[in-house]
């Protein structure tokens, strides 16, 4: 070997801080060629075990400026302080953004290189249940995840133009070449993902089972039965303007009460506690503030809710309720005449804003129907026993039986099976056929009819393990939630990141790779994908110098750092396109064009066409 050049550079590495370093090529004497045709050299393998090739910039940096991002959230400003404040490296904010693209295009790379591992370790658990779902912002940003259930990975991640069959097939069936054959496979309730799924099955040849959500699948019952009459019901009080006339009455007696607040609700306080003068209301500025809280406590109708929103809760379904309550309350406190007229008046007024909900027929007609509706809803609820419990942080969580031990998880498996069937037996017999009964006949009908068609995806949850992998049963999950989990933390970190609560836009930009990203806060996938997070600068410079040899022995070859994915539009408006077509020049072309139009008496009629005479 003898020296080709010596050139001088700089670097950045967390390892050395910022430096200059002087690099040697060498190249053979005799002139030898790489099979690609390249002539042998040799540099410096220290040094390209630290710097990305073409930069100055070491993989560790970009390690550090990816894990910042995707891991811990930070912002870019965030980031490049404690590079700078850390470790003595200044990167600018345009080079930040850069290295958090290309970290995770190396992590991609990376990841797809461990298949054969991560396969390995899917298949000691005695396979994989396999969780699809996808979610976005607005129709737009639309992320569609292939997850491992029972070990959390995330296998897959795309940006999808929609959720459409054709588009989510392929994707499944990259999945399973890489990773192995899922032992089954979960999935919500959409047409696109359902015919999706059975093509990959139909195309594995195997008896896999497709597994419905049964939580997407009691949401799908219960928008179905409980929307339209409860959208019957939220056009009424709008209609009636029933919150708005309360909470101006509410704002109109607080100005009454004005700095005298505090001294009314001392009142409002001692009223609550006086049980010995019946139901009255006293008078004076105790009276107005015992009015106003009145009206607040109609208006407070959420605070029955459970959290679950709609079709779990039903919030006008509860104003109702409250609606009816206050209004005979009223009733009974203005038929003892309080001596105050101000408070009598006051009284009169809150009683008119609650006068149509009590006497107007829709109102009672509509109600009766969605209670009628909603117990048989409650009722199917209680047989799948989704109904809500207390979590540790004192939200409202659907129970799962996956937490529990295996003979106690597969009885109440087998428990819910027999009180579906059961509850379809009692619906069958108590569903009338003829007579005034028509809504509860449809409503019975509708259920029955869900039933029928997802049977066979709501069971087969007992997966039996080969004997290499130890035999007996696992269960898979009977909700889709750890994928709505894992969403529902992706969007939280975004988040706090951003500030913002609408991800429209964050979502529309963000790389489906950040899903991958994910996986680094489980230990047995980062033992696999590189060991540790401390050596996964390493595992990429791996993947270069791997790289390098494949091109110098003619192989083909991927560059991670140029394996972005194509962008796909998105079904909406994508904002690359909003650019164009609210430009000035689309708006003068289309106007020119129009302007410019052909007189309709000189229109001639296409050829082969023959006017019509109506």
């Amino acid at each position: 070997m003898r020296v080709q050049k010596t050139f001088p550079h700089g670097g950045r590495t967390i390892e050395h801080g910022t430096f200059e370093v002087i690099e040697t090529v060498w190249e053979c004497v005799a002139k030898c060629y790489h099979p690609s045709g390249a002539l042998v050299t040799q540099r410096a393998e220290s040094l390209a075990r630290r710097i990305m090739p073409n930069r100055v910039v070491g993989y560790d940096v970009m390690v550090f400026v990816g894990l910042q991002r995707f891991i811990h959230h930070r912002q870019r400003e965030q980031i490049r302080f404690a590079l700078l404040d850390k470790h003595g490296v200044p990167l600018s904010s345009g080079e930040v953004s850069e290295l958090t693209k290309l970290f995770l295009c190396y992590l991609r790379t990376l990841h797809e290189s461990r298949s054969k591992e991560f396969r390995s370790a899917l298949e000691s658990d005695g396979g994989w249940p396999l969780h699809i779902d996808a979610t976005g912002e607005d129709g737009r940003g639309t992320l569609f995840v292939a997850l491992a259930g029972w070990r959390r990975w995330v296998l897959g991640a795309w940006k999808l133009p929609t959720e459409r069959s054709d588009v989510i097939t392929p994707k499944l069936q990259t999945v399973a070449r890489q990773f192995g054959t899922p032992c089954a496979v979960m999935r919500d309730l959409g047409r696109a993902v359902t015919k999706a799924a059975d093509e990959l099955v139909e195309e594995l040849d195997q008896e896999i089972p497709v597994l419905a959500c049964h939580l997407h699948f009691l949401k799908d019952i219960g928008k179905d039965l409980l929307d339209s009459e409860h959208g019957k019901l939220r056009e009424l009080f709008r209609h009636f303007k029933v919150r708005p006339g309360l909470r101006a009455l509410a704002r109109d007696l607080g100005l009454k009460l004005g700095e005298e607040i505090e001294e009314a609700r001392d009142g409002l306080k001692a009223w609550q506690d006086d049980d010995e003068n019946g139901h009255t209301i006293s008078g004076g500025q105790d009276g107005i503030a015992t009015v106003r809280a009145i009206a607040q406590w109609v208006l407070d109708y959420k605070a029955d809710s459970t959290g679950q929103d709609f079709p779990f809760d039903r919030p006008f379904l509860d104003l109702f309720d409250r609606c009816v309550s206050a209004h005979g309350a009223i009733t009974e406190y203005l038929r003892k005449s309080p001596e105050d007229r101000r408070v009598y008046k006051t009284l009169q007024r809150l009683q008119n804003i609650l006068y149509p909900v009590v006497v107007d027929v829709p109102f009672a007609q509509v109600a009766k129907r969605l209670r009628s509706r909603s117990k048989l809803f409650d009722e199917l609820r209680e047989a799948l026993r989704l109904v809500p419990k207390e979590s540790d942080r004192g939200q409202t969580t659907h129970s799962n039986s996956s937490v529990q031990p295996l003979a106690q998880a597969m009885e109440e498996l087998r428990d819910i099976q027999q009180s579906v069937e059961q509850l379809y037996i009692s619906l069958e017999s108590r569903r009338p056929n003829r007579g005034p009964a028509q809504d509860t006949r449809c409503a019975i009908d509708l259920i029955m009819q869900h039933l029928e068609t997802h049977h066979e995806s709501l069971w087969g949850h007992a997966i039996h393990l080969p004997a290499e992998a130890g035999g007996g049963i696992r269960l898979v999950d009977r909700t889709n939630n750890i994928l709505e989990s894992f969403f529902h933390g992706m969007k939280h970190g975004e988040r706090r990141r951003s500030g913002r609560k609408i991800l429209t836009q964050d979502f529309e930009h963000l790389p489906p790779e950040a899903a991958l990203a994910c996986n680094l806060n489980r230990p047995d996938y980062v033992a696999i994908l590189c060991g540790s997070l401390d050596r996964l600068a390493d595992a990429f410079a791996e993947l270069d110098i791997k790289r390098r040899k494949d091109k110098l022995a003619g192989l083909p070859t991927v560059n991670p750092g140029l394996a972005q994915q194509s962008k796909i539009a998105s079904a909406s408006l994508p904002s690359a396109d909003r650019k164009l077509i609210r430009s000035d020049k689309m708006r003068q072309r289309i106007t020119s064009a129009a302007g410019s139009r052909t007189p309709r008496s000189s229109f001639r009629r296409p050829p082969g066409r023959r006017a019509t005479v109506k």
